[in-house]
């Protein structure tokens, strides 16, 4: 990810548009990353992966039945010592 100062971005928009059409560009404000540019595409790409966040009171009654009546795979067994 290419990195440019806010002044420097000001001055040359245009040039960082094009560049972030190729890959994101950081805007820094006093020498720390405050934003990012992307195309409209990737930004269009990464909202569709965008996932939404339940509570319990979400699950219906069916639903949380189903989780719990879930099991792992028996290869996942051999992770369990990731988890200690």
């Amino acid at each position: 990810m290419m990195k440019v100062s806010a002044a420097e971005f000001q001055r040359n928009i245009g040039r960082y548009q094009d560049l972030a059409l190729r890959e994101a560009v950081a805007v820094t404000r006093n020498g720390r990353e405050s934003t990012v540019l992307i195309s409209a595409d990737e930004y269009r790409r990464l909202k569709r992966r965008e996932r939404q966040v339940l509570g319990l009171g979400d699950f219906t009654d069916a639903d949380l039945a189903a989780l719990e009546a879930a099991r792992s795979p028996e290869a996942a067994k051999a992770f369990n010592s990731e988890l200690k």
